[in-house]
């Protein structure tokens, strides 16, 4: 058998009273029965990323960095988590994405979004086009919770798991194959040379 596809589901939300979390850990859950996943939450509220870039940063910016930046990399794939804010994606996740370069190239990036009206799809097309830049391939099929909050009990559990379940099983089978597929391609020839 050969080694797991390495997973880093990102938890994009990082506001007061955030409902990230719960849908995280609904969707690791759904994944982590899959024997051939290595599943990684990075949890972006513990990684203070600054908005303000640079090529030479200070030593805090570096502590933070040293604590997700080898975490992407090792990641094979991505799933992230992210909620919808004024039509949009929040602040916490485009430093992440800005912060790295090379961590994201030749690996797929699958998304689970959610919101009010609109579930998190507005979100989740911003940031295809982001990260098409990185040098990523976005999967196609996504798991939108259009108003999540009444959709999970005090337990985090879904009430009725039946059409999200079916969606996040079409994520991962997309997930996994282009994971596969691009780290097969790595192992022969480095991406970018």
């Amino acid at each position: 058998m050969s080694e797991p596809l390495r997973v880093a589901v990102i938890v994009a939300s990082v506001r007061d009273g955030r409902f990230g979390p719960v849908i995280a850990n609904w969707f690791t859950g759904v994944a982590r029965e899959r024997q051939n996943l290595e599943i990684d939450v990075i949890d972006l509220i513990e990684h203070d990323l600054p908005n303000r870039l640079s090529q030479s940063p200070d030593l805090e910016v570096q502590a933070v960095l040293s604590g997700v930046s080898p975490r992407l990399a090792a990641a094979d794939a991505f799933v992230v988590v992210t909620p919808e804010y004024n039509h949009s994606y929040p602040a916490s996740l485009k430093s992440l994405i800005d912060w790295h370069t090379t961590e994201w190239h030749a690996k797929p990036v699958g998304f689970v979004g959610y919101g009010g009206l609109a579930g998190g799809m507005r979100a989740v097309e911003h940031l295809r086009q982001i990260f098409a830049e990185t040098h990523s391939v976005t999967v196609r099929d996504t798991v939108g919770f259009h108003g999540p909050w009444g959709q999970f009990d005090e337990q985090g559990n879904l009430i009725d798991p039946t059409e999200a379940e079916a969606a996040a099983k079409t994520l991962l089978d997309a997930l996994e194959w282009w994971g596969t597929a691009l780290k097969d391609k790595k192992a022969q020839q480095p991406y970018g040379s």
